[in-house]
């Protein structure tokens, strides 16, 4: 079962056992630009979670400890393994990435934040993807350490007091620790299209005079749309008025009222469709499910444009991997955290 893992260790010898992978081979090159952390609370996570290790690790070298948490076991306990992920460099040398993987069993009081922080490499930022419902081990001590945050607020039953917690973590944290969404990832491509669309002349025209804005999606990735939906809303200054279960109304400066209508189907992509109109001209952008490209459309009276552009990628190691070649603050999600939280129904202020 935990063959990929590597080498089991205890846990007092895990520094010598890794100096003995590196004299095993003198071909291979030890490379880190970050420590990578990821850590589940779902039962077999360590082996699905080194694979990912194993793909990320091509384009983004780190020191990767994961985490898998039983917290209902009967007894204490903790389970380690070390092994390297290797790939060629250019075809000569091999480039390899350190893996340390974790299982504790039973109560977590400080088991976890102590674990993860005695084997960082102490010189290098700490990425932190966590996998599922934030639980009370997100704390304090945790996320003031933590560079970059990496959720996935799809996964979570309820979401208003996720964001809630990261909104008071990331004050917490002084606002240095970035926050990253697979559910805001999700959406990268599509706020692309949308804004490339608007660089038509007749588009920025129809912009201010939008009433009616339909966005489609899966029902599990509600919050890929509504973040959209709250980019949509920051961008374009609209402020929100209210909301049922497939409608929402906000209000432009100019006093027009703009419907919104969310309409969900699980045959859609995760994001299938965001399309705006003023009566006359609509811009719209759509994607099939599995299809790997968007389809962007302009039609106004005597005018029409149809082109196709990259769609965001399904999976969630694909999504981490693009958020971690972009990199930076991730300053635009945080920018539509008000107008989000408006919509969820949680306090939108925030500190910085």
């Amino acid at each position: 079962m935990s063959a990929n893992l590597g080498q089991p260790v205890e846990v007092g010898s895990i520094g010598k056992e890794l100096k003995k992978i590196w004299e095993a081979d003198e071909a291979a090159t030890n490379a880190s630009l970050m420590n990578f952390a990821i850590y589940s609370e779902q039962a077999g996570a360590l082996e699905e979670n080194s694979e990912a290790i194993f793909a990320l690790t091509r384009e983004h070298a780190c020191r990767a400890i994961l985490v898998e948490m039983q917290r209902d076991a009967p007894k204490s306990q903790i389970e380690a393994w070390v092994t390297a992920h290797c790939h060629l460099a250019h075809g000569r040398k091999t480039v390899c990435c350190e893996q340390l993987s974790f299982r504790l069993k039973g109560k977590a009081i400080g088991r976890m934040r102590n674990t993860l922080f005695s084997n960082l490499n102490s010189d290098l930022p700490l990425v932190f993807w966590w996998q599922g419902e934030l639980s009370d081990l997100f704390e304090e001590r945790l996320y003031r350490l933590t560079s970059r945050f990496i959720v996935d607020s799809a996964e979570w039953s309820d979401v208003p007091a996720g964001f809630a917690r990261l909104r008071d973590a990331v004050e917490d944290s002084r606002c240095q620790m970035a926050v990253q969404d697979l559910a805001w990832t999700r959406t990268y491509h599509f706020r692309l299209g949308i804004a490339g669309l608007f660089d038509d002349p007749l588009a920025q025209e129809m912009l201010e005079k939008v009433n009616s804005v339909k966005i489609a999606g899966q029902p599990g990735h509600w919050t890929s749309a509504w973040l959209t939906l709250a980019w949509l809303a920051t961008q374009a200054g609209w402020a929100f008025v209210s909301r049922d279960e497939t409608r929402f109304v906000f209000a432009a400066k100019d006093g027009r009222e703009i419907v919104v209508e969310w309409e969900t189907e699980e045959s859609y992509a995760p994001l299938s469709l965001v399309s705006l109109t003023d009566g006359k001209t609509t811009v719209e952008v759509s994607r099939k499910a599995a299809d790997s490209h968007l389809s962007l459309e302009l039609h106004a009276p005597h005018h029409s444009l149809s082109q196709v552009a990259p769609a965001d990628p399904d999976g969630k190691v694909e999504l981490v991997a693009e958020q971690l070649s972009r990199g930076g603050k991730n300053s635009l999600f945080r920018k539509i955290w008000p107008a989000f939280f408006d919509v969820l129904g949680i306090d939108g202020e925030q500190d910085c």
